[in-house]
C-alpha cells in the first residue's frame, strides 16, 4: 500500500505518491471528502489538499485517522505508510540554495530528481544537466547581470549539484532535442563553448543520456511554437506523466492527460525529425572545428 520506505525520490513527488495512494483509499471506503474530514476532525479542504500534495508537510497524527477510517488495520501497514509520510516531510538537500531560486523552482527539481526517465526540447540553451561550470557561470551571469558575484556561484553550484543525479547507480534517462541554434549562441566566448561541446560528447556517450540536435537545413519543426519544456515520467504507478514548461516570472505544471499528449507527441515527431545519436555526434564536432 505505501511507498517504500527507502524510496529515494524527492520530497514533495513522495507527497504525490502519498495523496494518491490516500485518495486510493477513500475511494474504496467509498467515503466522500466531507465524510472523510468529518471522521478525523477536519475540513473536506483539508482532504483534498492532502490528497493533492498541496501541503508542506503531512501531519502524521491526521494520516494515521486517515488510515484507520479507510480501514487499513495492520499495524505494520501503517507504520510503514507513516515511515514514508515522515520521508515526505524532509528537506530536499536544495533547501540550502533557497536563497538564491524562486520559490517555483523547487517543484521543478522535486520533479527532477524523483524522475525516472526525463525528456526535454531546448530551443536556446544547453540544458542544465548537461553544461558545464562556465556555460552555467556565463549563462547565469547574462541573464541575471545585476546579480552578485556570490549568488551567481551559489547559483552555479546548485546547477553542477543538480547534474549528480546522472551519475547515480540507477540514473535516470535523460533524452533532450536541441535546436542547432542553441550550440550557435556564443555563450561565454568560444573557447566555453568547445569545452561545452566536448562536455557534450562526452556525457552523451553515457547509455542513460540521449542527445539530438535539430539541424537548421530541417526548418520549421513542431515544438516551434512552446518553446522549451520537459516531460518527467516516474516508476511509480500512481504518478501520470508531467510537463514542465518555463517562463519568466514562473512556471506552469501539466499533469492532464490530453495535454500531456500534445506535449509527448510533439517531442515523438521532434525526435524522428531531428538528427540521429550519430549524426548528432557529426554535428557537434563540425561546429567545434568552426569554433
Amino acid at each position: 500500500m505505501a511507498a517504500e520506505t527507502s524510496w529515494g525520490g524527492a520530497p514533495s513527488v513522495l507527497r504525490m505518491i502519498l495523496g494518491k495512494q490516500l485518495e486510493g483509499l477513500r475511494t474504496r471506503a467509498g467515503l466522500t471528502y466531507e465524510q472523510a474530514g468529518e471522521a478525523i476532525g477536519v475540513s473536506h479542504s483539508t482532504i483534498r489538499r492532502l490528497e493533492a500534495a498541496k501541503v508542506a508537510r503531512l501531519r502524521l497524527s491526521d494520516v494515521e485517522k486517515l488510515l484507520r477510517t479507510y480501514g487499513v488495520a495492520d499495524q505494520r501497514e501503517i507504520d510503514t505508510f507513516l515511515q514514508s509520510v515522515r520521508e515526505a516531510n524532509k528537506r530536499g538537500w536544495w533547501h540550502s540554495y533557497r536563497d538564491v531560486m524562486p520559490d517555483w523552482f523547487t517543484a521543478y527539481l522535486s520533479l527532477e530528481q524523483a524522475a525516472h526517465h526525463i525528456r526535454a526540447y531546448e530551443s536556446q540553451f544547453v540544458h542544465g544537466l548537461l553544461q558545464t561550470e562556465d556555460y552555467a557561470r556565463a549563462l547565469l551571469s547574462a541573464g541575471n547581470p545585476h546579480a552578485s558575484a556570490e549568488v551567481t556561484e551559489r547559483q552555479v553550484a546548485l546547477r553542477m549539484e543538480r547534474q549528480e543525479l546522472l551519475n547515480r547507480p540507477s540514473p535516470p534517462h535523460l533524452w533532450v532535442v536541441m535546436d542547432e541554434t542553441v550550440l550557435r549562441w556564443p555563450v561565454g566566448g568560444s573557447a566555453v563553448m568547445r569545452a561545452q561541446i566536448d562536455h557534450l560528447i562526452a556525457v552523451t556517450a553515457q547509455p542513460h543520456v540521449t542527445l539530438q540536435i535539430m539541424p537548421f537545413r530541417n526548418g520549421p519543426h513542431p515544438a516551434m511554437r512552446a518553446g522549451a519544456f520537459h516531460i518527467f515520467r516516474f516508476k511509480a504507478p500512481e504518478l501520470p506523466d508531467i510537463v514542465y514548461v518555463n517562463g519568466l516570472v514562473g512556471a506552469v505544471y501539466v499533469d492532464k492527460g490530453d495535454d500531456v499528449v500534445v506535449y509527448r507527441e510533439a517531442l515523438d515527431r521532434l525526435g524522428a525529425q531531428a538528427a540521429s545519436v550519430r549524426k548528432t555526434e557529426a554535428l557537434l564536432g563540425s561546429i567545434r572545428k568552426e569554433l
